[in-house]
């Protein structure tokens, strides 16, 4: 089992910065050995991939986030962090974290994660 807890989320206009913490523990695995990822969905869509981040630090991104969007963690403190930079009004989402046990190719795909956090809201204004 893993447990995530999520904060962070919030309002911000278009242009603007928000970061993402998830604090993570479990009892089943080795928290730093997790695969690590972060996902979101807008009313009336799937949820979509955003960015993920494996034991080693190594972090694979959706195109849509390249170059504004940073996933890192904490593995002294269990922490999962997603900075994002210039976000969009199309941005606007529940923003989840997730974990699946250790990969040696952690990406945002969703099937591939079974632990979930409760989400956190993200709304960008234009």
């Amino acid at each position: 089992q893993v447990q995530l807890v999520e904060s962070g989320g919030g309002s911000v206009q278009a242009g603007g910065s928000l970061r993402l913490s998830c604090a993570v523990s479990t009892y089943t695995y080795t928290t730093w050995t997790l695969c690590l990822g972060r996902f979101r969905q807008a009313p009336g869509k799937e949820r979509e991939g955003v960015a993920a981040i494996g034991a080693m630090g190594r972090t694979n991104y959706v195109d849509s986030v390249k170059g504004r969007f940073t996933i890192s963690r904490d593995n002294t403190k269990n922490m999962l962090y997603l900075q994002m930079n210039s976000l969009q009004p199309e941005e606007t989402a529940m923003y989840y974290c997730a974990a699946r046990g250790p990969s040696d190719n952690c990406r945002p795909v969703r099937s591939e994660f079974g632990y979930w956090g409760q989400g956190t809201q993200v709304t960008v204004s234009s």
